[in-house]
């Protein structure tokens, strides 16, 4: 009878599985989830994107995401604004990173956004308030 030789992994292996410690695992029984192609030079970036429920909006360097936010005001107002104030308060909010943003450098491309006008704005919310 030969000795059989188990190393120090394989014997933990062992024995959690004896205590039942694989059993009824989540995705049990289930096909792997969807890999990328490890030929695929951003495999590794890709995967964390999938994994993580990274969107593509925060994939965006802050200039263009403010611009984005400045294009999307109207609806955000729309949805998010009950009242004056709180109208108010996120056109400020959307300001102060603006310029925030400007003084910053090197986080992604130079892009000169406008602030926004908040009477403008504000004018435009309430019509569509009614």
């Amino acid at each position: 009878m030969a000795d059989r030789y188990e190393s120090l992994i394989d014997q933990q292996i062992r024995e959690a599985q004896e205590r039942g410690e694989f059993d009824n695992l989540a995705g049990a029984g289930k096909p792997l989830p969807k890999s990328v192609s490890r030929h695929d030079p951003d495999w590794w970036v890709k995967g964390l994107i999938e994994r993580e429920k990274i969107s593509g909006k925060d994939l965006l360097p802050p200039a263009i995401s403010l611009r984005r936010e400045v294009e999307d005001l109207p609806a955000t107002l729309r949805e998010s604004a009950r009242t004056e104030a709180q109208a108010r308060a996120l056109i400020d909010d959307l300001n102060a990173r603006i310029v925030d943003a400007r003084h910053r450098s090197g986080d992604g491309p130079t892009v000169l956004i406008r602030r926004v006008d908040v009477d403008a704005a504000l004018a435009r919310w309430r019509a569509e308030k009614g």
